[in-house]
């Protein structure tokens, strides 16, 4: 779809305020819903995903399964909020050796499976609104030994409610988002927002075979802009010696 797109800055798939929010996207439904709604929290019309089972309710991007994103952009940022329900992503890019790798995501599963051609991860979000910033060349080089070529399709399941998923060409701080790509908080609802969300505890597991052990913290800036108190959450990806359990209450447990 973007393939032969000049691809720099920024690349938004599913904007929720947008005419057309799933555009380009597929839905899946079955025992649950996918619509607009407007979150209490934001003041704002947010996509909403929810099912009884989150292997049978989802959003798809491209729309056709023949055809692939074609985006360059190695970082991936979702704007989501936690339902407190079972919540997954996937995420398919194709490396350096024109394999096709999946990761995926989810705040049910307890451990890292590292297999050739998929990723699974235990993930947790906080209470709230969360930034998600997946860095995708790094993922795949830690996990696979390769490097990351172009994502080939982002799909994400219930439950959960939905701002706005994009792509970056590196990891942006706040001052230099442009205001579309921010999430606001209206003035009255400020006092809404619990302490307990300035920190976020947002993991997901990478555990590799080489025998070591990653850890990627979710280091959270301000995205609510009307104050600085209160803050959304963001991903970033390093490396830690084995053993090592907790950095802060944000981080990527392997």
């Amino acid at each position: 779809m973007f393939k032969n797109t000049f691809q720099s800055g920024f690349l938004s798939i599913l904007y929720s305020i947008g005419s057309k929010p799933l555009q380009i996207w597929d839905k899946k439904v079955r025992n649950g819903h996918i619509k607009r709604i407007t979150d209490n929290d934001i003041q704002s019309l947010v996509l909403e995903v929810e099912g009884t089972n989150v292997s049978t309710t989802y959003i798809t991007c491209p729309a056709d399964p023949k055809k692939t994103l074609g985006i360059k952009l190695p970082f991936l940022v979702m704007i989501i909020k936690n339902l407190k329900k079972y919540f997954t992503f996937e995420v398919q890019v194709l490396d350096d050796k024109n394999v096709r790798r999946r990761f995926r995501a989810s705040n049910y599963q307890s451990t890292t499976r590292v297999k050739p051609f998929i990723c699974t991860m235990p993930m947790r979000l906080d209470d709230g609104w969360n930034q998600i910033q997946f860095n995708l060349s790094d993922f795949t080089r830690r996990a696979y030994g390769t490097n990351y070529i172009e994502t080939l399709r982002v799909q994400i399941h219930a439950n959960c409610r939905i701002r706005r998923v994009y792509f970056s060409d590196r990891l942006y701080s706040e001052d230099e988002l442009p205001a579309e790509f921010k999430l606001y908080l209206p003035v009255q609802n400020k006092a809404k927002v619990s302490t307990n969300n300035v920190h976020a505890s947002c993991h997901v597991g990478l555990q590799l075979r080489l025998g070591f052990s990653l850890m990627a913290p979710y280091s959270f800036y301000s995205a609510l802009l009307l104050t600085k108190a209160h803050r959304a959450k963001v991903v970033h990806l390093f490396r830690v010696p084995v053993g090592m359990q907790t950095l802060s209450r944000m981080h990527l447990k392997e």
